[in-house]
């Protein structure tokens, strides 16, 4: 088949589209045109059920072929982590995995013969999340590589609002110069465990988020505009 895709001078990302499954391709396009940044704007952040999430990959830059290998996500509703309601997968990749990233992850290229496809699992995480809003620590990585995958797989943007712990952080703990997920966590008393794997990822920072959201709310931030006004001010 590949053979034939270059003698016939295919484009391959259309081949591979139109093997998709077409339920997925709607459902994901849908979701992103309904999703209602705004109205989450200013209800209370104990109201919102949000997904906090982590990714795994093989590097830092989609565009240069680095990959989703793992994905992991739970829920937060009213300030509290829903731990039996969670979402992991590996994810399939022919690629070999570099020896860092292994070490780091635990992860090998035997491990995801036979995971599923990056289509599927990313069909499953939105169905999964739906519209709630997403959080992540430090979130650049995660959104760069989603913008990418929703462009490549579904020719869609990425429509969901993503929410960065670091904005709570500077909030409640502004002198504190403190980066890595792990540290934070040491710091706020959290026990770290399962680092570097999707799932615990996600866990550490849906606690790490639900000990500061109580620390922010103290301060007089109540909703999301109220987060986001509070992190502008504090950058001028």
């Amino acid at each position: 088949m590949i053979r034939y895709i270059k003698e016939k001078g295919l484009n391959i990302i259309e081949v591979m589209q139109g093997k998709q499954n077409a339920q997925q391709l709607a459902y994901v396009r849908q979701l992103q045109r309904e999703i209602n940044n705004d109205e989450k704007l200013f209800l209370p952040l104990q109201q919102l059920q949000f997904t906090v999430f982590d990714i795994e990959t093989t590097g830092f830059y989609p565009e240069q072929g680095d990959q989703i290998i793992s994905l992991g996500a739970l829920k937060v509703r009213e300030g509290k982590i829903f731990e039996d309601t969670q979402f992991y997968s590996l994810i399939y990749t022919n690629q070999d995995i570099p020896p860092e990233i292994e070490q780091l992850t635990g992860i090998r290229k035997s491990d995801l013969t036979t995971a599923p496809s990056l289509s599927e699992v990313i069909y499953q995480f939105y169905q999964f999340v739906k519209d709630d809003p997403l959080i992540a620590h430090h979130s650049y990585h995660e959104k760069n590589f989603l913008q990418h995958v929703n462009w490549k797989l579904y020719r869609s943007s990425f429509n969901h609002r993503l929410i960065d712990t670091s904005f709570l952080l500077q909030i409640a703990e502004p002198t504190i110069r403190i980066v890595k997920l792990e540290e934070w966590c040491n710091y706020a008393g959290i026990p770290v465990e399962n680092r570097h794997h999707a799932l615990g990822d996600a866990i550490l920072t849906a606690q790490l988020w639900c000990k500061y959201i109580e620390k922010v709310q103290k301060l007089g931030v109540i909703s999301l505009m109220d987060l986001y006004e509070e992190v502008a001010k504090r950058k001028k």
